[in-house]
């Protein structure tokens, strides 16, 4: 190679009396008046470099060049003396005693510093991206992320899996979320869409009997930024396979996750294989259908207790669809007034709940503001139900089933940040046995709760035969503290099924081929069972790395406002394109 000879961060006490060439970026650079000392680096680490007076035009040219500036270098590898040892990096036993130096590129100033990791706002990060990418912990994060695509997909190969590419320049569908539309030159007023997943082509490949495919997809959704979604466009392992049962994936894809955990990390799963959990257990228990289980609390139904109380507030919420709900915290009675004039008036903003009813069993005494609406006999039931002991206390809401359930679990995050978690460990579960249908309030009818092509379970007898509220479908979700890393489900590859499913959720047979009519061709013509899902890359690199923005695992990522800060997209185009695609603006005022 003409620049150089090693990588810097590879040079160790071995390479002693060596003769090295090195290219790389000033890190840092210190001047100690008789010498100059330089961390150069390059993309295997930092190697330190000594520039010495008696090479006097070496010396001289380093002594006015900026930090981030490009040069090469020739020098010998000399022992570090035993008190300048640097333990923290694999080079510090050596340094480089520099006598040839080439300057390739003079840096102008920084926008913020690259060696040190100083907090900088998020824009100025994102416009100057090529800069920020330099910087050690967002650098390693991208390496990071390329390790476990590339791990991904030496497992899924060795499985038999094939890797295929789907179309880009798709269809617009309107379900799901908005579509990024593309217009079309050859077709003037019609429109391609980007993919929102490859989820239709990837069934397509199944009837096409591929059998086993998985791809690294890119996916495009026109919607608003989380810090746990990048706007526009992300990346997922996208996989389905043909003649399998749910258990069937869920054993490759715990595979997988112990593959990567194993190779990847220094974290570790706290039960193999991952614990199933209904969805209305998970809701029931954790208020949540994405719970952290490494968070040692769990609500618990105390509706029954109530059925015929006193209590109006409590009574009122027995009848069906409604509920009351209990949250234990052990030994948390004795925390000081502030401790629960916090978490009620957090239940008030961020929940719009009008309270948060409690019961604290402190020595000696019970100090609640609704004890005394309860009876001996409700006070009774509820510790044997529950368990108290002195020192608990017990926090309670009630209301409708769903909601009542998910403020509870907010309640339950809230309160777990109170209790030590193990921030190495990773507690994977699958969620199953979601509704097929629910009922949607605001257009008073039944409608899809989930996936609808997934297959129902019991099949048609379910669909004839059963409240449609009261189907489940072969869906889940695999969830890893608090986190939903993707959604999956068994497909329907019957096109009978299919048709009676739409129709219980509204649509006529020819609405469902109008819509869906290649899909329910291709089935018609000798579709397998399948099924398949579809983890998410960032969420995988966000979790494996302990980040909890998704733009720090990302090369180049948008702003929350789906801008791209560093190119300046989007952007404006010339007339003439706009011409071109027979597009006329109508902006708003």
């Amino acid at each position: 190679m003409a620049y150089r000879t090693h990588f810097c961060g590879a040079l160790r006490k071995e390479d002693i009396s060596t003769t090295v060439q090195l290219a790389g970026w000033i890190h840092r650079k210190r001047d100690h008046g008789g010498l100059i000392f330089i961390d150069l680096r390059d993309h295997t680490g930092i190697c330190q470099l000594v520039f010495k007076p008696q090479h006097t035009d070496v010396f001289e040219r380093i002594e006015h060049v900026r930090v981030e500036s490009v040069i090469c270098i020739t020098g010998a590898v000399i022992p570090r003396s035993e008190d300048t040892i640097n333990h923290e990096i694999p080079t510090g036993e050596i340094e480089v005693d520099v006598h040839a130096l080439s300057i390739e590129n003079l840096a102008e100033p920084m926008p913020f510093p690259i060696a040190d990791e100083t907090q900088t706002s998020e824009d100025l990060r994102l416009k100057y991206r090529f800069l920020d990418l330099r910087r050690e912990r967002l650098h390693s994060n991208i390496i990071y992320r390329s390790k476990v695509i590339a791990e991904i997909r030496k497992y899924l190969s060795a499985l038999g899996f094939n890797e295929i590419q789907t179309p880009i320049l798709t269809n617009s569908s309107p379900e799901g979320a908005r579509d990024y539309l593309v217009p079309s030159r050859l077709h003037p007023g019609k429109f391609y869409a980007l993919p929102q997943a490859p989820q239709q082509f990837k069934q397509l490949l199944m009837v096409a009997g591929f059998d086993k495919y998985f791809q690294i997809a890119p996916c495009f959704r026109d919607e608003d930024a989380r810090a746990d979604r990048s706007p526009g466009e992300f990346y997922q392992l996208d996989m389905e396979m043909s003649f399998i049962t749910q258990d069937d994936l869920f054993v490759v894809l715990e595979g997988l996750f112990d593959q990567l955990t194993k190779t990847l990390s220094k974290k570790r799963i706290w039960q193999l294989p991952f614990p199933r959990i209904a969805y209305r257990d998970a809701m029931n228990r954790y208020g949540s259908d994405k719970p952290d289980l490494r968070i040692p609390l769990e609500i618990q139904d105390v509706t029954a207790i109530f059925e015929n109380s006193g209590f109006k507030v409590f009574a009122q919420n027995t009848a069906k669809g409604r509920c009351v709900k209990a949250l234990v915290l052990k030994g948390k009675a004795n925390e000081p007034r502030l401790f629960y004039d916090k978490a009620e008036d957090y239940a008030k903003t961020e929940l719009g709940l009008p309270g948060l009813a409690y019961i604290r069993y402190r020595d000696g005494e019970v100090q609640s503001p609704i004890y005394k609406f309860l009876s001996d006999a409700e006070k009774a039931k509820l510790i044997e139900a529950l368990n108290v002991q002195t020192g608990d206390v017990v926090f309670f809401a009630a209301g409708a089933w769903e909601k009542t359930c998910k403020a509870m679990g907010t309640i339950r995050n809230y309160f777990g940040k109170t209790y030590p978690i193990d921030k190495d460990l990773l507690a994977y579960c699958w969620i199953v046995d979601f509704p097929m249908f629910e009922y949607n309030e605001e257009s008073k009818k039944i409608d899809f709760s989930h996936n609808p092509f997934s297959m129902p379970q019991g099949g048609m007898d379910a669909l004839l035969t059963k409240d449609p509220l009261e189907i489940s479908a072969f869906q889940y979700d695999i969830v890893c503290n608090g986190i939903e890393l993707s959604s999956g489900a068994i497909r329907n590859h019957k096109p009978d099924i299919m048709y009676k499913a739409f129709e219980i959720a509204g649509y006529t047979k020819e609405e469902t081929d109008a819509r869906f009519g290649h899909m329910i061709r291709a089935f018609q013509h000798g579709a397998p069972p399948h099924g398949g899902i579809a983890p998410g890359i960032d969420r995988i690199v966000m979790l494996y790395r302990d980040e909890h923005n998704i733009r720090e695992v990302i090369a180049f990522p948008m702003n929350q406002k789906a801008q791209d800060l560093m190119t300046g997209a989007p952007s404006d185009v010339h007339e003439k394109q706009l011409r071109e695609l027979h597009i006329k603006l109508d902006l708003p005022k």
